[in-house]
C-alpha cells in the first residue's frame, strides 16, 4: 500500500478518493431520500400531537411499529439478495416504493392514513436496507470498509439535517401549511430513485459471491458464527437504550420551543451526526472498532443524562448534539463490524437478522419511552435510557475479545 504521508496526502483524504463510485452514489441516494423523509418526519410528531390530538404513547407506538416493520422486512430482503447473488434490484425496489408513498403524507386527513403511509414507507426502507448495506460491503475494500460505511452514513445525515432546515423555511413560506411541505418532499425522493438507477451497479459478476440456496436455514445461520451473534446481542441491548428521535423533538417542544422551530432539533442532531460519521468510520479502519463503538455508548449516556437533567433549551441543544455524535460513532461502525465478521455470501442475511432484532428492540424502546413519558414525564424516559446504555456498555466490554474479524 502506498505511503500517503510521504506523498503529502492525509489518510482521510486518500481514503475518500479511494472509496468506490458506487458507494458515493449510494450515499447521494441516501442524502436525497433522507432530505425527503426528514421534511416529513421533522413535522410529523408535532402534527400528530398538536393537530390530530394523539397521545405520547400513540406517537411511541407509531414510531416503534414503523421501525419494527422495516426491520422485519430487512430479514427477508437481505436473505433474498443472498439467494439471488445480486443486491441492486432490491435496493431500487425499496427506494422506489418509499418515493411512491410520499404523496400519501400530504393527502392524509386522519391518524389512520398517516399510520398507513408510515407503515408502507418503512416497508420500502426494509426492502432496501440490508441489501444496500451488503452492497456497500461488497463494493468496499476491507481496509476502507469503516470509511465507506461512515461516508454513506454522513451523506445520509446531510440529507437528514437539510430536511429540517428546509422544513423550517417552508413552514415560514407556507404560513405553517404542513400538507404543502409534505408535497414538496416528493421531489428529492424521486431524485434519489434516478441517481440509484443511473449511478449504482452490482459488483462484477466474476468477483460477486455465489448465490446461497437457503440463507435462512439453520445451517446457514450457524455459519454466521459466534462473533456475529455476540455482536447482534450487544446491538440489541444498545437499541433498547436508543429510542426514537421523535422524543428529542417532543422534549424541546415541552421545554418551550415554538412550532416553526421544532425541526431545528433534527438539524442540530444531524449536523453533529454527519460531522462525526466519516471520521469515526475512518478511525475504526485504523484501530479497534469495538473501542470506537464504546465511545459512542459513552456519548449516548452523556446525552441521556443531559436531557433528563434540564429544561433549558440551550442545554437541551447540547444533549441533542451529543445524541447526534453518538450516532456517528455507532451506526456505521456497527455495520462495518457486521461486514467484518459475516461471510461475504451471507452479508445480506447478516444485516437482515441484525435489523430484525434491533427493530424489535426499537419497537419496545419507543413504546416504553412513550409510556414512561405519559406516566412520569421526560426525566423518567431519559433516565431509563441512561440505565440501559450502561448495561450495553458492560455487555460490550464483556464481549470485546470474542468479536474478531474473519
Amino acid at each position: 500500500m502506498r505511503d500517503h504521508s510521504q506523498a503529502g496526502i492525509t489518510p482521510q483524504r486518500a481514503g475518500l478518493r479511494a472509496i468506490p463510485g458506487g458507494v458515493w452514489a449510494l450515499g447521494l441516494v441516501s442524502l436525497c431520500m433522507d432530505l425527503s423523509s426528514e421534511l416529513i418526519h421533522g413535522l410529523l410528531p408535532v402534527y400528530l400531537v398538536a393537530v390530530l390530538g394523539t397521545s405520547m404513547t400513540t406517537v411511541g407506538m407509531i414510531e416503534g411499529v414503523a421501525e419494527a416493520t422495516a426491520a422485519i422486512t430487512k430479514v427477508f430482503s437481505g436473505a433474498l439478495s443472498d439467494w439471488m447473488g445480486r443486491r441492486k434490484i432490491l435496493v431500487l425496489t425499496g427506494y422506489g416504493l418509499a418515493a411512491l408513498t410520499k404523496p400519501v403524507f400530504a393527502l392524509a386527513t386522519s391518524v389512520g392514513w398517516l399510520v398507513a403511509a408510515r407503515f408502507v414507507d418503512r416497508i420500502g426502507k426494509g426492502i432496501r436496507g440490508a441489501p444496500r448495506d451488503a452492497l456497500i460491503a461488497d463494493l468496499s475494500p476491507p481496509e476502507l470498509r469503516g470509511a465507506s460505511f461512515g461516508l454513506r452514513q454522513a451523506l445520509d445525515t446531510v440529507g437528514a439535517f437539510l430536511g429540517p432546515l428546509a422544513a423550517m423555511g417552508l413552514m415560514w413560506w407556507t404560513a405553517n401549511d404542513i400538507p404543502t411541505v409534505f408535497w414538496i418532499a416528493v421531489i428529492p425522493a424521486a431524485l434519489a430513485v434516478l441517481v440509484l438507477l443511473l449511478g449504482v451497479r452490482d459488483p462484477d459478476p466474476v468477483r460477486a459471491h455465489a448465490p446461497v440456496r437457503a440463507p435462512l436455514s439453520r445451517a446457514e445461520l450457524a455459519r454466521l458464527g459466534a462473533p456475529y451473534w455476540w455482536l447482534v446481542a450487544i446491538a440489541t441491548l444498545y437499541t433498547l437504550a436508543r429510542f426514537s428521535e421523535a422524543f428529542l423533538i417532543l422534549k424541546a417542544q415541552a421545554s418551550g420551543l415554538g412550532l416553526a422551530l421544532v425541526p431545528a432539533v433534527l438539524v442540530v442532531m444531524n449536523v453533529a451526526y454527519a460531522a462525526a460519521a466519516y471520521p469515526a468510520g475512518a478511525l475504526s479502519d485504523r484501530g479497534d472498532r469495538s473501542a470506537v463503538l464504546m465511545t459512542g455508548l459513552v456519548l449516548l449516556l452523556a446525552a441521556d443524562l443531559v436531557l433528563a437533567g434540564s429544561d433549558s433549551l440551550w442545554v437541551i441543544a447540547g444533549g441533542v448534539a451529543l445524541w447526534g455524535i453518538h450516532m456517528g460513532f455507532t451506526q456505521g461502525v456497527l455495520a462495518s463490524m457486521v461486514a467484518d465478521v459475516a461471510p461475504a455470501e451471507l452479508r445480506g442475511t447478516a444485516f437482515g437478522m441484525l435489523n430484525l432484532t434491533t427493530g424489535v428492540a426499537l419497537l419496545l424502546a419507543s413504546v416504553l419511552a412513550g409510556a414512561l413519558w405519559d406516566l412520569a414525564g421526560a426525566v423518567a424516559t431519559f433516565s431509563t435510557g441512561a440505565a440501559l446504555t450502561v448495561a450495553a456498555m458492560l455487555a460490550l466490554q464483556l464481549a470485546r475479545g470474542r468479536i474478531r474479524p474473519r
